[in-house]
């Protein structure tokens, strides 16, 4: 009973969604079925760290292919492992000085299948990096809180993000979603989402700021509920916004969750837009985030 609990505790893991952690149990993941996820989501210190190690234990391989031949390169003084781990790098990175060759059969083979071997990884590795510097990424800052207060007379959720590159998202579309714990009929407690109306939910050239707007009328599902309720139910916000990069020229997504942790009940954005002396807009982004009483 304790080896298979130690074996099912092996085999947990942590996903991270948005600001929450779940613990993953009982799926059976083969490391290499999904590398290229893998690539592709690691940090930047762990993708290249972990090319630097897959570079150097290729190389320790071949060397020891070297090492083991009757002197298969020329010009390696004593037949040092050293010696053939150098030659080894120089030849999976097809870079070839030319002071060490082959000069065997045996050698001439080796190197035809690590040459092979570091076209084959260069070309991977060069479309992977490709790939991640190329990903699309909208770069809008968040507000660390929504807030809810009175907007036009009526009690509305609000929250408000910027484009921090400052360029033109065409097109941009913004959608608000609500995640809260329910009981179904039956007693199951279920975690349920729906789509929270706005009052505008596309922006034809965003640039600067945009604040969404959603009233808490009687068609909302928020309709009537305290500080309390949203703790009780769990209440969850995600924020996506889409649109079209004029400069990249391909179509940006961004995405941001808050807890009911983070909703600020009575209180509304400072403003961060005015006009400078001169007639130009300005935005202090210093009080992006902060907050004033209603």
């Amino acid at each position: 009973m304790f080896k298979n609990h130690s074996e099912q505790m092996s085999k947990a893991r942590v996903v991270r969604i948005g600001s929450r952690e779940i613990i993953a149990e009982g799926l059976r993941l083969n490391f290499w079925a999904d590398i290229s996820h893998r690539c592709m989501t690691a940090s930047w210190p762990a993708f290249i760290g972990g090319a630097a190690l897959v570079f150097v234990a290729f190389n320790a391989v071949f060397a020891v292919f070297y090492w083991i031949g009757d002197q298969p390169v020329s010009n390696v003084p004593g037949s040092a492992y050293i010696d053939y781990l150098y030659f080894s790098i120089e030849t999976l990175s097809t870079a070839g000085y030319g002071d060490m060759h082959p000069q065997t059969h045996y050698g001439h083979f080796i190197a035809t299948v690590e040459l092979f071997t570091g076209i084959f990884s260069m070309s991977l590795m060069t479309g992977l990096i490709f790939a991640r510097f190329s990903r699309p990424n909208a770069r809008l800052l968040f507000a660390n809180t929504p807030v809810i207060s009175s907007h036009e007379g009526k009690p509305t959720l609000m929250v408000r993000f910027a484009n921090e590159r400052h360029n033109i998202i065409g097109n941009a579309t913004a959608r608000l979603w609500l995640l809260q714990n329910v009981v179904s009929q039956e007693g199951q407690s279920q975690r349920r989402f729906c789509e929270l109306p706005l009052v505008r939910n596309e922006h034809p050239a965003l640039a600067l700021s945009w604040t969404l707007y959603h009233v808490l009328d009687e068609a909302s599902p928020l309709y009537g509920l305290g500080e309390a309720d949203f703790s009780a139910t769990g209440v969850s916000l995600v924020v996506v916004v889409s649109g079209y990069d004029v400069i990249a020229a391909q179509t940006v997504h961004a995405r941001r969750s808050y807890d009911h942790t983070d909703i600020r009940f009575g209180q509304r954005y400072a403003d961060i837009l005015d006009s400078s002396e001169d007639g130009r807009i300005r935005i202090d982004y210093g009080k992006f985030h902060e907050t004033l009483d209603e």
